[in-house]
């Protein structure tokens, strides 16, 4: 059954006008009125709803039924990305909604190649919460991760937060996986490096600031696969349930 991503209130009995963007999807995989699709507007749960109406420019659905269903991991991981090069944060948006994480906060660091900054910072935020919605919808997600907006890991690092913050380092003398072996599931953040990882300067900055220095192993990882990594070992740790 497709699965839309709607960000209007839903109830059972409501009649739809479909947004654009599900309207131009409607119409591109050929449905007809009468097919059932689903429709979550990231409260929790889902609805089934049945096309009505399928015009050139307008769609139209009933909201027939809720049901309660949410596969949301129990303990929130924020993954706290230094901003990689080209389109590599694309991929490592939707994988990481894909792996269960309730936060992006994208991170400007020493050695990002990437630099963004004013209308062109506001665009790339646009088109990765676009991907987290499709991944949402592919994944069967019925709430959206939250993206943070664009940070300069020095501001970011010095801010007070409740959350155990996470270091991944190929110094570090013990691994996440024996860490989390021996603690038990909670809310947490990632921070992973750019191409060439944090600077020393970084690292020891996080650190004075509580994080906790942890490696994936005795391999260097790359950036876009360290923390989807991570996530991987944290829920086959921890559990998914």
């Amino acid at each position: 059954m497709p699965r839309f991503y709607c960000a209007q209130p839903l109830a059972i009995g409501t009649q739809l006008v479909l947004p654009d963007n599900i309207a131009h999807h409607v119409q591109v995989l050929r449905l007809e009125p009468g097919t059932a699709i689903t429709l979550f507007n990231g409260d929790g749960g889902e609805y089934t709803a049945t096309l009505t109406l399928i015009e050139k420019k307008r769609v139209s659905a009933e909201v027939k039924a809720h049901t309660v269903r949410d596969v949301e991991i129990p303990y929130a991981i924020t993954l706290a990305q230094a901003l990689p090069e080209s389109s590599k944060m694309d991929w490592i948006i939707e994988k990481a909604v894909e792996l269960g994480a309730a936060a992006i906060q994208p991170l400007s660091a020493q050695r990002c190649v990437m630099r963004l900054s004013g209308e062109r910072a506001e665009k790339k935020l646009a088109h990765w919460q676009g991907i987290i919605v499709a991944a949402s919808e592919q994944s069967g997600r019925n709430r959206l991760a939250q993206l943070a907006e664009l940070c300069d890991f020095k501001n970011w690092i010095t801010q007070q937060d409740l959350h155990r913050r996470i270091l991944l380092s190929p110094r570090a003398e013990q691994s996440l996986a024996n860490w989390a072996r021996h603690h038990p599931p909670q809310a947490l953040a990632l921070l992973i490096g750019p191409e060439g990882g944090f600077s020393e300067e970084e690292e020891s900055m996080a650190v004075s600031q509580g994080a906790l220095m942890l490696s994936m192993g005795p391999r260097v990882l790359r950036t876009e696969t360290a923390g989807l990594a991570a996530l991987a070992t944290l829920n086959a740790m921890w559990g998914e349930m």
